[in-house]
């Protein structure tokens, strides 16, 4: 009986985490849609206050109100600001770049973030992080078979936002040890999005449509779907099983840019997708290893 609730929150677990990727996918679609057309600010202005406003919506524990009260206000300050940059940043990306290729650098961001979390978190940097994070570089540089001439404005682009989502990870690993409220995680940032994009938008604005309204609008009802869903996830999988799944997300943007923009990665972007891959799945099972401190025989007294 045990061993039947176990498997059915297995499969539920990764159900959960392949719907994540899926929605996550299709909100980079529409930002990619967007971007096609429009300035940053007239995507962020209203899907920022909207995926706030689910956040405070949500915001309840056992039926009460939890507030939006965090108890690291400095470093909410830097995910804030980190996240507006990076979503910027990943706006324009996904202008300058096929919507495949930019998997390689969304790939990069857990790999920099284990490299930055020791100065930053005071955990200790295995080995292993630097050879994962070579590894990843590797892959990325699949992309420029002509050497580093061929990098372009779109590849620099992601680069940045590469650190700057770097950045708003590791803030976000530094509140989560010392603030249970996650979802002020969700609220302050897409608050901050919103006024900063709504500052801006008077110098950016063009007439929408309908039909672009409400992309906007599903942008921020998946955005937020898909940040709800892997809280899901993770309470019924560790965190090591569900981040090696994740990189489904890469099938689902081969397949989005498929269909929806008409475009068909070559060689170079498979090959660098699969060394990412690999270097990222490495790292979280070489993490799940027992330590030699772990296993030692401690003699009895």
């Amino acid at each position: 009986m045990i061993g039947s609730v176990a498997r059915s929150a297995l499969l539920v677990g990764v159900g959960l985490t392949a719907l994540y990727t899926l929605l996550i996918s299709t909100a980079d679609a529409i930002t990619k849609l967007f971007a096609t057309s429009y300035a940053a600010p007239q995507l962020f202005a209203l899907s920022g206050g909207i995926v706030a406003l689910l956040a405070l919506v949500s915001n309840r524990k056992g039926g009460q109100w939890r507030g939006v009260r965090t108890a690291c206000p400095k470093a909410m300050a830097i995910r804030a600001g980190a996240t507006v940059l990076g979503s910027i940043a990943f706006f324009y990306a996904f202008r300058l770049l096929p919507f495949a290729e930019v998997f390689l650098f969304i790939a990069l961001i857990p790999l920099v973030a284990a490299l930055l979390s020791g100065p930053v978190l005071g955990e200790a940097v295995r080995p292993q992080v630097w050879v994962a994070l070579v590894l990843g570089t590797v892959g990325v540089m699949c992309l420029f078979p002509g050497g580093l001439s061929s990098v372009g404005l779109g590849h620099l682009v992601a680069l940045a936002a590469v650190v700057l989502g770097t950045v708003s990870m590791v803030a976000s690993r530094y509140i989560g040890q010392r603030d249970d409220n996650i979802l002020s995680q969700v609220f302050y940032p897409n608050l901050a999005l919103m006024a900063v994009m709504a500052c801006a938008l008077p110098f950016v604005f063009q007439p929408m449509g309908l039909a672009d309204l409400g992309w906007a609008c599903a942008y921020a009802v998946f955005l937020f779907g898909a940040r709800w869903v892997l809280v899901a996830a993770l309470r019924l999988l560790p965190a090591y099983v569900v981040t090696p799944l994740m990189n489904l997300q890469f099938l689902w943007m081969v397949a989005i840019g498929f269909v929806a923009f008409g475009e068909t990665p070559w060689m170079g972007v498979f090959v660098g997708a699969a060394i990412v891959i690999a270097a990222g799945s490495w790292l979280v099972w070489d993490q799940t290893r027992p330590r030699p401190e772990d296993t030692r025989i401690v003699p009895a007294e």
